[in-house]
Order: structure tokens, then sequence, then C-alpha cells
């Protein structure tokens, strides 16, 4: 089966806190900068590929110290440790006013395209620190994915043969630096769609390279649309379907 709708989002987007939320964030100011604050190049890489791909764009500016979106409620990090000592009260405001309008509008899309029998490529774009907790992350980009599914799988493959194809010193590694199973967005889309109707992918990009910028960055951004385009450009496999072993 052949993709038939695109769905971009970027939960991760920015390190915006409104005014009625700054109190929650005192003492903590400083982490808006870093990593823990938002996924800097997240957004400028979903609005491309959105653009690209003429596809729906779902993003959230506020910072992810406030709640994490990308996180099931009752996740341990859900809150950060900004807020997740605030008054119950004032989480369940967060969780209303933030989580719930982008988890909701997100699933009303997928679930909009798959009522009309298209199958949705969701691309969820994020980027990562290069170094955590001391320890060096070794790539470039990193591509998530559950390797139960298999249109997943063939798309990630085929994905990361171009990009290297593209530019052969791109560091390209599949679920890495995080498992593409672990709670997030994906994880909780393919639980309530098959792998028929459902193709998840977390794009996941160095922030060294973000940070950096200037035309490396530009390429990058560049390649992974273009080479995106190519690897869905035939079909996907759908469980069930019968593939030759010939060779």
């Amino acid at each position: 089966m052949s993709i038939d709708a695109f769905l971009i989002t970027c939960e991760h987007g920015g390190n915006r806190i409104p005014a009625s939320c700054r109190s929650l964030l005192h003492g903590y100011e400083a982490l808006l900068e870093t990593h823990r604050g938002y996924d800097p190049g997240a957004l400028l890489m979903a609005r491309e590929l959105a653009r690209s791909f003429a596809a729906p764009l779902v993003t959230s500016t506020v910072s992810r110290l406030l709640v994490d979106l990308n996180r099931s409620l009752g996740h341990p990090q859900l809150f950060s440790q900004a807020t997740r000592d605030a008054p119950a009260t004032r989480r369940t405001q967060l969780i209303e006013q933030h989580y719930l309008p982008y988890r909701q509008r997100v699933e009303h899309l997928v679930r909009q395209s798959v009522s009309l029998g298209r199958r949705v490529m969701h691309i969820s774009s994020h980027s990562f620190t290069p170094v955590l907790d001391g320890k060096v992350r070794h790539a470039d980009v990193g591509l998530l994915y559950d390797p139960d599914r298999e249109g997943e799988v063939e798309l990630c493959a085929r994905w990361k043969t171009l990009l290297a194809a593209g530019a052969p010193e791109l560091r390209v590694r599949r679920n890495y630096p995080y498992a593409g199973k672990g709670d997030g967005l994906t994880s909780y889309l393919r639980q309530r769609y098959p792998s028929d109707a459902y193709v998840g992918i977390e794009l996941e990009v160095n922030q060294g390279i973000v940070r950096t910028g200037g035309p490396r960055w530009a390429a990058l951004r560049g390649l992974l649309t273009d080479t995106l385009h190519t690897a869905c450009a035939s079909e996907l496999p759908v469980p069930g379907a019968f593939h030759s072993t010939a060779k």
C-alpha cells in the first residue's frame, strides 16, 4: 500500500513560556536555552518538510519544561523538574491548556485521513543534544521507528540508504539515540491505528549541526526532504502481504 497522506509535527519547537506560567519556571530560567527547554532546529525542519509535502503541520513553541507533549499522561517525565512538584490543580491546567489541544489536533488529523481510507505517513521532527550526561552521541541523524512494523522498517531502511548515497560522510543511525518503541506520540498513535493505516517516524537531528548553522545545516535539511520524497515514492509493505524471497 502506498502513502496517501502526510502529517508533520513538532512537539518541542520552542522555549516560550506564557506570562501566566512564568512563576513556575523561577530558578529554572537558564534551562530554557538548553536541550531541556526545546529542540533547536526541529521547528524549521518541520516547516520545510510540511511545505515540501504540502502536508498539515502541527507544532508547539511552548517549552517542554512546562509539560512534555511527547510523553503519555502519567509518564514520569510528562512534567519537568520545574513543574512536577507544582500543585495538582496547576498541573491539570497545563495539561488542559497545552497538552490536550495539541494531542487532540494531531489525532484528529490522523483519524480524518484514516477514515477516508488513506495510509498516513507521520514525521515527528526532533533534535538531540550531542552530549548527554557526559556521553557523546555518535550520530548526525537518527531515524526512530517500531521494528515490529514492517512499513516503518522498510521506510527507514530506504531513507538511510538514500542519505548514505547523497552524503556518505553523514552518520545516520536507526533507533538512535533513542529507541523508536519508547514512549512518545508516534508510539501512542501506533496503539490506535494498524500499520496499514499509520506509519510513524521520529526524525532526530544532531543539535551540533543546527547550532553551527550555515551551509551544512541548510544542505542537510534539503537532503532529508529530497531523500524522504524518494523513499516514499514506491509502495511500503503491509502486514500479510506476500514478499518473494527469490534472488
